[in-house]
């Protein structure tokens, strides 16, 4: 995989994390998914107040994609982290 494309998916991963809802952990994930055929889809982490702390960000991208009929990926970025600059 070429530099370029490997950082637009950080950098897509990176602003995705400022999307993610996170208000019981503050723990903020975004992930950038690269399809077979070149396009991307993005997600966050969503926490909710059920006993399952919410959905994933790469879960949420991957659902993107398939939901928009991608089946086939090429590679994927995750970025996370505190709030605060922390890590866990």
């Amino acid at each position: 995989m070429k530099e370029d494309v490997r950082r637009n998916l950080a950098k897509k991963a990176l602003e995705m994390r400022k999307m993610a809802y996170t208000p019981y952990s503050h723990f903020k994930v975004g992930a950038a998914l690269l399809c077979e055929d070149g396009s991307v889809y993005t997600g966050c982490n969503i926490e909710n107040a059920a006993f399952t702390p919410g959905n994933c960000a790469e879960r949420t991208a991957i659902f993107k994609a398939v939901s928009e009929g991608k089946r086939k990926f090429r590679a994927i970025a995750i970025a996370g982290g505190k709030e605060n600059g922390s890590e866990p």
